[in-house]
């Protein structure tokens, strides 16, 4: 009986111990019932990770950090060890990654495999090696980093435009520039003046004149309508047809004036006349006692 009591306390006392570590190992997110395999990494900086840190494949949650050595004799100092699920088969080339968890700042691991998907002659990592490590900056630190140098680039600039306006504000620059600006408005007011002027007195003037202008090319218009320009061109056109009437006939040889122009006897006979008629004006000239001349006593001389 009283070893009956003793098997019990202790049957007690283990299914305790069982709870505790059941309990404790889901509180830090380990299934004690699911088989993993683990894997290392090592870091020159860890950028905040954390044990129990989630490990994820392409956004899926396959693992956590079980732990996290560090030995700062050498240069990356930090070991990394976590674990996935048994069932999950690593290929060639996976790469552990930090990532960003969240937008409070947390880090995670994310297992980078390769784009190719692994051919059956690929043999997947073996358990427990350790895999090629990198950093991934997250969104904050991507904006960070941009933003940081835009805003030195900006501060640089406001730098140089507060030197150069200082130096305008030290010279006699703005005095000149104030002096330039009174005596610009000064014009403005003349000039504005004078156009008042202008718009009052001569503008009137022009738009009567110019009225009077379009009047009189009214009047003209109306004269031009008015006129019967329909009889004229008619009459031009009477004139230009007895024009051509006439032309017709002079190329036919018909009439004086193209039996003139087209018969080259008459017109020798026509010259001939005019030469004879000339040397006889010139003879009457040279002798005038020849011709018809009778003296005082009657007699006609020879």
């Amino acid at each position: 009986m009283k070893h009956a009591r003793e098997i019990k306390v202790g049957i007690l006392a283990t299914i305790c111990l069982f709870l505790l570590f059941f309990g404790f190992n889901f509180l830090k997110g380990v299934n004690i019932f699911s088989p993993t395999n683990s894997y290392h990494g090592v870091y020159y900086n860890l950028h905040g990770l954390e044990e129990q840190a989630a490990v994820y494949v392409r956004g899926h949650k396959v693992g956590q950090v079980d732990a996290l050595h560090y030995d700062f004799t050498r240069d990356s100092a930090f070991t990394v060890d976590i674990s996935i699920k048994k069932d999950i088969d690593l290929p060639q080339g996976t790469q552990m990654a930090l990532i960003a968890d969240g937008l409070l700042g947390g880090i995670a691991i994310e297992l980078q495999m390769p784009q190719s998907p692994m051919t059956n002659d690929q043999s997947p990592i073996e358990k427990g090696a350790f895999l090629s490590t990198t950093y991934v900056p997250g969104l904050f630190e991507s904006i960070q980093g941009d933003l940081l140098a835009k805003v030195a680039a900006a501060i640089d600039e406001v730098d140089s435009l507060v030197e150069v306006v200082h130096g305008q504000l030290q010279g006699d620059h703005l005095k000149t520039t104030l002096a330039n600006v009174d005596r610009i408005s000064y014009d403005l007011s003349y000039v504005s003046s004078d156009l008042k002027q202008m718009m009052k007195n001569q503008v009137p003037n022009i738009v009567n004149n110019a009225d009077t202008t379009i009047a009189n090319l009214n009047t003209v218009v109306a004269d031009i309508k008015a006129a019967n320009l329909k009889a004229t061109v008619a009459r031009m056109d009477t004139a230009v047809d007895g024009v051509n009437t006439i032309i017709a006939q002079v190329n036919t040889q018909q009439g004086t004036l193209g039996q003139l122009i087209y018969n080259r006897s008459l017109y020798n006979h026509i010259d001939a006349t005019v030469v004879s008629a000339d040397s006889l004006l010139t003879d009457l000239k040279a002798h005038p006692k020849r011709y018809v001349h009778f003296s005082i006593f009657g007699k006609k001389e020879k």
